[in-house]
């Protein structure tokens, strides 16, 4: 079977495709300066942008890893958005857990796997 790459950089690729199957590399928001509500409104429009490219969408996703800066602190902001961006009956397995992520800017970075069409 093919594997086909998008968005490939020298350590990382934005998706990866195979077998049916589309994996996400981590998304983050474009802008982070903002609050857990806009990061991650951002992080999860990235989502659908590249599942979109891949041939797929959020409905079609199967699981997710929710990696936050603090939950305590962005666990009710981020469910806020979450929950109004799932399309209903569609939610995948998810894991959230809190994090040290790669700058202190960042507070919500998400993978996803999603079957394509």
């Amino acid at each position: 079977m093919a594997i086909q790459r998008l968005h490939t950089e020298t350590r990382y690729s934005e998706a990866v495709i195979h077998n049916g199957t589309v994996y996400l590399a981590g998304q983050l928001a474009d802008d982070l300066s903002g609050d857990i509500r806009q990061q991650t409104r951002e992080t999860l429009a990235s989502i659908e942008r590249l599942l979109a490219e891949a041939g797929s969408d959020k409905s079609r996703i199967l699981s997710a890893t929710v990696y936050l800066k603090d939950i305590a602190a962005h666990y009710a902001g981020l469910n806020a958005e979450w929950d109004a961006w799932l399309v209903p009956g569609t939610a995948p397995a998810r894991t959230c857990v809190e994090a040290k992520l790669y700058a202190p800017e960042v507070l919500v970075e998400i993978t996803v796997v999603a079957a394509l069409k």
